[in-house]
């Protein structure tokens, strides 16, 4: 990887060996406290959504973050203020190695797929990663580690408004990245009775600016390319800068052992699609997607993909959950930090669509 950096010299990149024995060094150094720029703080899935607009934000508040990346190093402003190392949240012993020394875990890294064939990589990644991480992090006496879980870990029943307590010990998977993160949060509550100060946040679906050919930003290319058909299922939706933002919140109070969903409202997709054409003066949806029609399409995206070996565009999971009404309840964050208030869904709309529109010179 040191070709990236040279390409790129505002990248900071660590060979693994040098940023070992730097650290060792800081280490050594009696009576040290970690405060403000000499807090070291850790972040996993930095090139994600919400990793990304993390990183940015904590070293917009001058901390001292080191990210770990796989392949190529995240384009991530300001750039030249990250410590960039080279890992993989799969490896026990770069992991055991790595993390002596830092205050604080952000664990953002996570395999996001509802294609059956990726079902065990998927939960190879979330659970023995998060396993990984929270193993780590209780060897090397980190002070705390906040984990980014999602509602999906949450069990559902029925139309009622979801909550952080609906029946935590009786799961009943909705799809196999629900049961990946359910399994994950298992491993951070195991860390939390040894000993570890954690806190988890569930979000629902995170609205930012980012890659738009996957992920969520990949709702709003779908939006400008008036695309026509809509569902009546209904969701939760949050900014990415209020997922950041209690994130870094509750990791400098002393909250620990208790989890929160992060929801800024409950909307149906049609508004969602609707709302997002109309900030990038499109056509809005005008076709509705009815349970026939939805079973038709997941079933010949799959034998299409099982014919062409190509990812399939729409599931039997993907397709069941644009069809259902799930509501959430994010009011046990505003217990717990008062102050905190969301971004309304208008606003964070018309932001991301213009920070799109100067990504992509629309």
């Amino acid at each position: 990887m040191l070709d990236v950096a040279e390409k790129n010299p505002s990248l900071k990149y660590i060979p693994h060996t040098t940023f070992m024995l730097t650290l060792q060094k800081e280490i050594a150094m009696p009576g040290k406290e970690a405060t403000g720029n000499n807090r070291r703080i850790f972040v996993t899935g930095g090139s994600g959504l919400v990793g990304s607009h993390l990183i940015a934000a904590l070293i917009d508040r001058g901390e001292n973050v080191t990210a770990i990346y796989r392949s190529d190093i995240p384009s991530i402003p300001p750039s030249h203020k990250i410590n960039w190392i080279k890992g993989d949240i799969l490896d026990v012993v770069f992991l055991e190695e790595t993390l002596q020394g830092f205050d604080k875990i952000y664990h953002c890294a996570a395999m996001v797929s509802f294609n059956p064939k990726e079902r065990h990589a998927m939960m190879h990644t979330n659970v023995e990663g998060t396993a990984n991480i929270v193993n780590a992090a209780l060897n090397a006496g980190v002070k705390k580690l906040c984990y980014v879980s999602s509602v999906a870990a949450i069990n559902e029943k029925g139309n009622e408004m979801t909550t952080e307590e609906m029946d935590f010990n009786k799961p009943s998977f909705i799809s196999s990245y629900s049961k990946s993160k359910y399994l994950a949060e298992a491993e951070v509550w195991r860390a939390i009775g040894e000993g570890l100060d954690c806190v988890i946040v569930n979000p629902t679906i995170v609205l930012g600016s980012g890659d738009w050919t996957k992920g969520s930003p990949q709702l709003f290319k779908t939006a400008y390319e008036s695309f026509p058909w809509y569902s009546e299922g209904t969701t939760g939706f949050v900014d990415v800068h209020d997922v950041v933002n209690a994130m870094i919140e509750l990791m400098n109070s002393e909250i620990s052992g208790e989890r929160f969903i992060l929801n800024g409202d409950n909307k149906t997709y049609k508004e969602l699609f609707t709302t997002i054409a109309n900030a990038f003066e499109k056509r809005p949806p005008h076709k509705k997607v009815t349970p026939f029609l939805a079973g038709l399409i997941w079933r010949v995206e799959a034998i299409k993909s099982m014919l062409t070996s190509s990812e399939p565009l729409v599931t039997k999971e993907t397709a069941s959950n644009a069809l259902k009404q799930r509501m959430y309840d994010s009011s046990k964050l505003k217990k717990f930090l008062p102050s905190f208030d969301y971004t309304p869904f208008y606003q964070t709309i018309n932001r991301v669509a213009n920070e799109l529109r100067s990504k992509y010179s629309l």
